[in-house]
């Protein structure tokens, strides 16, 4: 059995919560109504899950999971309003150390949950297997934030003469906002440019992107139909929308469309990896991180067959071993790398590529 807490303040939504996630026989549940009340509980029964609202009364949902994470991580799901004013939240939630977060309409709860009974389900079930790490609070004094106009590397032709030749395209879900916090704040302003697919709901991206780009060197954004591939800058999936590569003339954009869910996921990261594949070929480099299910793990093996290098992250340090599992079992990653590594591998690619 996975025991699972949820922690929220309504006491409808506990309701709900329990009729929706009720319906799995493997999950024992158990209700907490503020992070206090929480606690006692774990001090009793430390929960293999917990499902977590933000906002709380005595301590907002971010401390009690920044306490968490620090002192016993443990996988938590955060159940948040869907709101434009609320997803910096969701992304300070994430990078502090939440596997997930699934959006929780004001208005209609209880047929909002109702409907996200099993990917709540398949969420908690892949929260318990999951191997969550201490998160050490970032220190405020991180990198120096360049303006908007550095947008592009200052002048010399080298960053030039590569922009057409080097794309690097990652592909991450479940644990992929921490993932990608540590990798990108470690690249140069040299680096390829960068197209990433990491699942997430639509009214986060923009605030994920904001956050990721206040952290790093390079430049970090959300995707935007016609937007440059260029060297120092890393264009993020719109999240509800696709993003591929295209070729234009000499040089590579996106395209960001409208489409169904592929894999059940839109953006999805299959989709990219082909387009990738067929717009850039042996010029490219793909990275499939840790996520849940499969999706990238076909359209990297296109990207290898393509001539593409192509790489997954190791076992033990995803959050989930599912996408890079699937990659590595098709044959689709050249080489496994760890975490820590990913920065060095990017550089290495580009330098083969350049070669």
């Amino acid at each position: 059995m996975i025991n699972v807490l949820i922690v929220d303040d309504s006491a409808t939504v506990r309701q709900t919560m329990k009729q929706v996630l009720g319906t799995a026989k493997d999950l024992a549940l158990d209700t907490a109504l503020d992070p206090i009340f929480a606690l006692e509980k774990m001090r009793k029964r430390w929960p293999d899950v917990i499902v977590l609202d933000l906002e709380m009364p005595r301590m907002d949902g971010l401390a009690f999971l920044r306490k968490v994470m620090a002192e016993r991580p443990t996988p938590i799901i955060v159940c948040s309003t869907l709101t434009q004013a609320g997803a910096a939240t969701s992304i300070e939630a994430l990078a502090a150390g939440a596997v997930a977060v699934f959006p929780k309409s004001e208005l209609n709860v209880d047929t909002h949950l109702e409907g996200l009974t099993s990917e709540l389900v398949r969420a908690v079930r892949a929260a318990a297997i999951s191997k969550p790490r201490v998160v050490v609070p970032r220190s405020s004094s991180s990198s120096p934030k360049l303006t908007a106009d550095a947008m592009l590397p200052a002048g010399g032709p080298a960053p030039m003469q590569v922009t057409t030749e080097r794309l690097v395209a990652i592909g991450t879900s479940t644990g992929g906002t921490q993932a990608l916090e540590a990798i990108l704040p470690r690249l140069p302003r040299t680096c390829p440019g960068l197209v990433i697919v990491q699942h997430m709901p639509a009214a986060f991206t923009t605030a994920f992107a904001e956050r990721l780009d206040g952290l790093c060197e390079i430049d970090v954004r959300e995707a935007k139909s016609g937007d440059r591939v260029l060297p120092g800058l890393a264009l993020i999936a719109p999240g509800g929308r696709h993003l591929l590569a295209v070729r234009q003339g000499a040089q590579y954009a996106v395209e960001v469309r409208e489409g169904p869910p592929v894999n059940r996921h839109c953006p999805s990261v299959d989709v990219l990896f082909r387009s990738v594949a067929r717009a850039a070929g042996r010029n490219a480099s793909g990275l499939i991180l840790t996520g849940m299910g499969d999706d990238g793990a076909r359209g990297l093996l296109e990207m290898r067959e393509a001539g593409a290098i192509t790489w997954a992250q190791d076992e033990a340090s995803c959050v989930v071993f599912g996408m890079p599992k699937e990659a590595i079992a098709m044959g689709a990653a050249m080489n496994v790398v760890s975490l820590d590594d990913v920065p060095h591998v990017i550089a290495r690619a580009a330098k083969r590529l350049a070669a």
